[in-house]
């Protein structure tokens, strides 16, 4: 028997606010979240802008219950998730909740950690700050060790706490510490499959409901790219919007001036829960993850295959998968990144998926608000779906101004519109040709 998936709590960090009814409420204001880079000094990189989280420390999320010094050394995107899952845990009511441990999992999608990467590299490449005194190379009874320089010379320096410093690199790091702090015994994983990582993580989250394997999973994804290696290297692959002057005008997906993505950063934890041990302790019901599918282009490391019959399908197995046609989705949260070519073939997807009921369903990009969060897009992306559910709200496309012929679709401009809606669809058209789409529906 399958067994039904909800959505029953949520918590994030976010570039348009560190709360989830402070996200909704810039969100359905259509505020941006873009601006100056403030993290690293950028006045002389080709691309000074970003959407970053700010006002931001963790210790603001500890509240009793959790002691979260510990934390505040690791990797910013690190403890965005760690914040996020605090509050989703605690909207859901599952703080200090008795629960079976093995019955408790977590699934994330988490990217690389550039910033410490990279201070590691440097630091380990540094003449004499990195190498250990001249006695370290010798054995016990004073002669050199198999293998040092001759005489004892420098060699590079062991780090005190070699586990600790490697699991500080470890994107899924999170999901350890996570586990570590709220007992969770069950299934563990993270996922890094570039810009739907997220959703990938939402998806065998729930199936491994489905299939009744766990009771509770936490799933959701961070990220933080927000470092001259991130900025640099989307840069040199010409994806990034060249807009400076007006920073919050610069992500304008489906807009005919769009010319790449602002890049942003945070951290999403939503709460899946099987139906019937949600019921049983009353939990609010957000809302059902109906269904689910993922595919790959199989064409290029970075380009998407331009017919998009991978994405095409993906759309269609996920309606097949929550046992719909395309009559019953009500909105589309899009991928929308703003680059030419990917708001082009997803538009273009929808069209073959939907027909031409595609030119009736209200679609939005919300990346022109949050920028985008790389590995973490799609589980903020699917939180702004379950807050447009619940409130009968859909957020605006912001910055679209000129009318593009690839894309003619209707992608609410501009102007959050009241639509009650019953089922939508998150659709993801990730990087190197990855695809994700969850469908989600009213309980």
């Amino acid at each position: 028997m399958r067994r039904r998936v909800v959505i029953t709590g949520a918590g994030c960090v976010s570039p348009l606010g560190n709360r989830v009814d402070d996200v909704w409420d810039r969100a359905a204001r259509g505020e941006s979240g873009v601006g100056p880079i403030g993290l690293f000094d950028a006045r002389h990189f080709p691309v000074q802008i970003a959407a970053e989280v700010k006002h931001w420390n963790l210790s603001d999320f500890e509240r009793g219950e959790f002691a979260l010094g510990r934390f505040l050394a690791q990797p910013r995107q690190t403890q965005f998730a760690i914040a996020a899952a605090l509050d989703a845990a605690r909207s859901a009511g599952l703080v200090g909740h008795p629960f079976e441990p093995s019955r408790l999992g977590i699934y994330l999608g988490c990217g690389e950690i550039f910033p410490d990467f990279a201070a590691t590299c440097q630091q380990m490449a540094r003449p004499g700050s990195a190498a250990e005194p001249a006695h370290a190379a010798t054995g016990a009874d004073g002669r050199d060790e198999p293998g040092a320089p001759a005489g004892g010379a420098a060699r590079p320096r062991r780090t005190a706490e070699p586990p600790a410093d490697a699991a500080r690199l470890e994107p899924g790091a999170a999901v350890g510490f996570i586990a570590s702090l709220l007992n969770m015994q069950g299934p563990n994983a993270n996922f890094t499959t570039a810009c739907v990582s997220s959703n990938i993580a939402l998806g065998e989250a729930a199936e491994v409901l489905r299939r009744g394997d766990a009771d509770i999973m936490f799933t959701g994804g961070a990220h933080s790219m927000i470092h001259p290696y991130g900025i640099a290297g989307f840069h040199r692959l010409s994806t990034l919007s060249s807009v400076y002057d007006t920073p919050q005008s610069a992500s304008r997906p489906f807009d005919r001036d769009r010319n790449g993505f602002v890049v942003g950063e945070g951290g999403v934890v939503l709460i899946l829960e099987e139906y019937e041990h949600a019921r049983r302790r009353g939990a609010k019901m957000w809302a059902e993850v109906k269904g689910w599918s993922s595919s790959h282009d199989a064409y290029r490391v970075t380009d998407l295959e331009p017919t998009a019959r991978s994405a095409v399908r993906c759309i269609q197995h996920a309606l097949a998968d929550a046992r719909l046609d395309g009559e019953a989705i009500d909105y589309i949260n899009a991928h929308g990144s703003g680059t030419v070519l990917n708001d082009k073939v997803e538009t273009a997807a929808l069209k073959r998926a939907f027909g031409k009921r595609a030119y009736r369903i209200p679609i939005s990009s919300t990346k022109s608000m949050t920028g985008h969060l790389t590995t973490a897009c799609a589980a903020i992306e699917t939180l702004l779906c379950l807050l447009a559910l619940e409130r009968g709200i859909l957020p605006p496309t912001i910055n679209y101004d000129h009318r593009d012929p690839d894309c003619d679709l209707d992608y609410i401009p501009n102007t959050a519109r009241e639509v009650r809606c019953q089922t939508v669809l998150k659709n993801s058209v990730g990087f190197g040709g990855h695809n994700v789409a969850v469908v989600l529906a009213r309980v």
